[in-house]
C-alpha cells in the first residue's frame, strides 16, 4: 500500500475509532483477518498466510510461512534452500521460515477491503449499542409512534434507528393503531438479532398500568404509597390494589389526584379503560370486600384449604357484585389471588 494511502487509513481509522467508540485495535485486526482471507483464495487456500500490519506506517504485508526443501514442488508452500538463505542465513532443510509475498496490486485490495471491514465494523457497534440501550429498559415503559403495520403486526418506532414490534396478542383489542399516532408502550423483551436488537412491546400488559401510576402519581413513585397488585382486562377494565406506608396519605385520593386529574391522565393514555382503585388490607376479608367494589359487601366466609372466599350480598347488589358478563368477579379473583363465589342473601345457606 502506498505511503499516502496508508498514512489516510490510519488517520481514518482514528476518527472512526474516536467518533463511533469502537476500538481501533478490533479495527485493524478485524481488516487484517479479512485481507488474510482474501489472500489465502488468492494463494491456493493455503492456511499458512497470514497479514501483517505496521501500525506506525500503517503499511500491510502479506506473509507466507513457507518449507525449506531442496527442490520446490509447491510454490505457495515450499522455498528452495538457496532462496531461503538469501533471507535468513542459518537455515537448513526441513525449517520453515516466513516469506513476504505482498501482491503488487495489494495497497487496492486493502483499501476496498479496509473500507468492507469498517462499514460493517460501524453497523456492529451500532446493532450493539442499540441493544445495550434498549436492554437496560426492558420492564420500563417508553414513547413510541406507529410506523408500519403488516397484517394484524403493528411496528412502532422507538427512535431514528429501533423500531420494535406490537404483536397482535399484545394489542389491546378495539384499539385503532394509525400511523403516526403516538402511544406509550411497555418493554417486554429485548434479544440480539441479526439486523439489531428485536424488541417486543405491549399495550395489553399489565404492568403498563403500573408503570403510568408510577408517571402520574408521585407518592407511587417515591415509594410512599405502593401497588400490591393489578388485575387487568385489556381495554376494558382494570383494578388496582394500593396502600399507603404514611398514616397521613390516603392512598385511593393520591392516586385519583385533585379533581380527579391523575387518574384521567390515565384513562386517556388507555384509551378509555376504566380503572376502578382499591384500598388494600392485610385482612383478607376486607380485601375482598373492597375489591368487589362499586358492589356492596355483606360478609365474607373463607375457606383456607381451598382458598375459596363465599361472598353475601343483598338481593339488588348481586348484579353489581357479579358484573356485566362476571367481569367485576373474575377481575377481583385476580387481584386477590382468591376463587370468589357470591351468593345473595336468600340463597346463602
Amino acid at each position: 500500500m502506498a505511503s499516502t494511502e496508508s498514512k489516510d487509513l490510519m488517520l481514518a481509522l482514528d476518527q472512526i475509532a474516536r467518533e463511533k467508540r469502537i476500538s481501533k485495535e478490533s479495527l485493524l485486526e478485524a481488516i487484517a483477518s479479512a485481507l488474510t482471507s482474501a489472500v489465502k483464495r488468492n494463494f491456493g487456500g493455503t492456511q499458512n498466510i497470514s497479514v501483517e500490519l505496521n501500525e506506525k506506517t500503517g503499511v500491510f504485508r502479506v506473509l507466507a510461512k513457507v518449507e525449506v526443501v531442496p527442490q520446490v514442488e509447491n510454490r505457495f508452500t515450499q522455498i528452495a534452500l538457496a532462496d531461503a538463505r538469501r533471507l535468513q542465513l542459518e537455515v537448513a532443510v526441513g525449517d520453515w521460515i516466513e516469506q513476504e509475498v505482498t501482491p503488487k496490486d495489494f495497497g487496492r485490495l486493502a483499501a476496498q477491503t479496509a473500507k468492507q471491514v469498517v462499514f460493517q465494523k460501524i453497523k456492529e457497534a451500532e446493532r450493539e449499542a442499540s441493544y445495550a440501550e434498549y436492554a437496560d429498559k426492558e420492564g420500563e415503559m417508553i414513547n413510541g409512534t406507529i410506523r408500519r403495520k403488516e397484517g394484524n403486526q403493528v411496528y412502532i418506532d422507538l427512535d431514528e434507528r429501533s423500531e420494535a414490534a406490537l404483536p397482535p396478542k399484545e394489542q389491546v383489542p378495539g384499539e385503532r393503531y394509525e400511523i403516526g399516532g403516538r402511544y406509550r408502550v411497555y418493554l417486554q423483551s429485548v434479544h440480539r438479532g441479526i439486523r439489531g436488537p428485536e424488541l417486543i412491546v405491549s399495550r395489553a400488559n399489565k404492568e403498563l398500568v403500573l408503570r403510568l401510576f408510577e408517571l402520574e402519581v408521585p407518592e407511587i413513585f417515591e415509594g410512599r404509597v405502593e401497588i400490591k397488585s393489578i388485575a387487568r382486562e385489556p381495554g376494558l377494565r382494570s383494578k388496582i390494589a394500593v396502600a399507603s406506608r404514611e398514616e397521613k396519605i390516603d392512598p385511593v385520593g393520591a392516586c385519583v389526584g385533585p379533581k380527579g386529574i391523575r387518574i384521567q391522565a390515565i384513562v386517556r393514555e388507555l384509551r378509555g379503560e376504566r380503572i376502578d382503585i382499591i384500598r388494600y388490607s392485610r385482612d383478607v376479608k376486607e380485601f375482598i370486600a373492597n375489591a368487589l367494589s362499586p358492589a356492596k359487601i355483606s360478609h365474607v366466609d373463607l375457606e383456607e384449604k381451598s382458598k375459596t372466599a363465599t361472598v353475601v350480598v343483598q338481593s339488588d347488589q348481586l348484579s353489581l357484585a357479579i358484573g356485566k358478563e362476571g367481569q367485576n368477579a373474575r377481575l377481583a379473583a385476580k387481584l386477590t389471588s382468591w376463587k370468589i363465589d357470591i351468593q345473595a342473601e336468600g340463597d346463602a345457606l
